[in-house]
């Protein structure tokens, strides 16, 4: 393995190289290589956000973080559809993110949420075929971070040129990329891959649904940082309810962990040092393979920037309550969704066997 390929493993993969080494020169070697990936990608985020911040003003820093997130994720993710249809959908994803934030923060909770079903529900059904790709983690994730962060006015022009930007640039390097392989399915072969009867459909559904519902219901009860509740919702959906079950305990506890690691940092450290501690935890997360030390390490960047505006306890407070319900309500609703779902097919299909016994 050459040095330029090792720099494009991901941790799990690094990792295993570390361990599987055969001596220790080589482990050391490694080490060397996966600790150098981890700080020219902290700087080459870094540099990338504050340009971002830099051109389009620090109220658009948010969209410099989510192209960045697109431009690494899907330098290497796809969505399963012909190289040529995906960058268009790409594209459009983009046109997603700058509309359909703006106008459900416009509408209200309720006509927002109406909208954000619409616009999730585009992004998951033609984005996410996959649910190991995990890019629900990316659209979903930037659609809520630009919900989350809404602007108005000359600012909300100069966020969709920031969009814009970024939606040129992660589609020339998606069809760089990508344009080589082979992908047996279009968009009318996605589509038609929507089954009830089918666990992707399933856990599309409760993406589509319970994430904005979630929002909806955290804006109705007044409770700040409703994309938290989002993200959390997000997050913990997955096609089965034992993977969900362990993804909600992982997230719980990972997040009431980094609210008292943030809160002993926050303690220990002076106050001229506040500003690293959402960097300590972007380090955190390059080093950890395991969902629960994600959600530790996320942690403290989300309460580097709330605790500016709330106050270190109010900043604490929101982001266990936001999580706690926005992940326990997800694995409740998918819980009765399947059910649901589960009884309607079971019916459908007892009906269609008398009509073929009948016949």
């Amino acid at each position: 393995m050459t040095f330029y390929q090792e720099l494009q493993l991901n941790q799990a993969g690094s990792k295993a190289v570390i361990r599987n080494s055969k001596s220790a020169k080589e482990k050391w070697r490694h080490i060397a290589v996966y600790l150098f990936k981890i700080m020219i990608t902290m700087a080459f985020c870094f540099g990338f956000v504050t340009v971002y911040s830099l051109v389009f003003g620090n109220d658009n820093s948010i969209v410099g973080v989510v192209v960045l997130l697109c431009l690494m994720v899907f330098k290497n993710a796809d969505f399963g559809i012909h190289t040529g249809q995906s960058t268009a959908l790409l594209a459009g994803f983009f046109v997603i993110m700058a509309v359909g934030p703006h106008a459900a923060n416009a509408a209200g909770p309720f006509v927002g949420m109406l909208i954000n079903i619409v616009a999730i529900g585009a992004l998951m059904l033609l984005g996410c075929h996959n649910p190991f790709m995990f890019n629900q983690s990316t659209l979903v994730l930037g659609y809520l971070l630009l919900y989350g962060y809404d602007v108005s006015g000359v600012v909300y022009r100069q966020r969709l040129i920031g969009l814009a930007a970024g939606a040129v640039l992660v589609c020339f390097v998606f069809y760089r990329n990508h344009a080589g392989r082979e992908y047996k399915n279009g968009i009318k072969e996605t589509l038609h891959a929507f089954r009830l009867e089918s666990s992707r459909t399933r856990w599309q559904l409760c993406q589509i649904i319970c994430v904005p519902l979630v929002v909806c219901i955290a804006e109705v009860c007044r409770m700040p940082r409703a994309m938290w509740a989002g993200i959390a919702a997000m997050s913990v959906i997955l096609p089965f309810t034992e993977d969900m079950k362990a993804r909600v305990g992982g997230r719980l506890i990972g997040n009431i962990a980094g609210v008292f690691i943030f809160l002993i940092l926050y303690y220990v450290l002076p106050p001229s040092v506040y500003a690293y501690i959402g960097i300590i935890g972007g380090i955190g997360v390059g080093f950890s393979v395991k969902y629960g030390w994600q959600a530790v390490f996320n942690t403290f960047g989300a309460l580097a920037i709330a605790a500016n505006a709330y106050g270190l306890t109010g900043a604490m407070s929101l982001r266990v309550i936001q999580n706690v319900f926005g992940a326990v309500f997800a694995l409740l609703f998918c819980i009765a969704l399947n059910w649901v779902i589960s009884k309607a097919v079971s019916a459908e299909k007892e009906n269609s066997d008398g009509e073929t016994i009948r016949i």
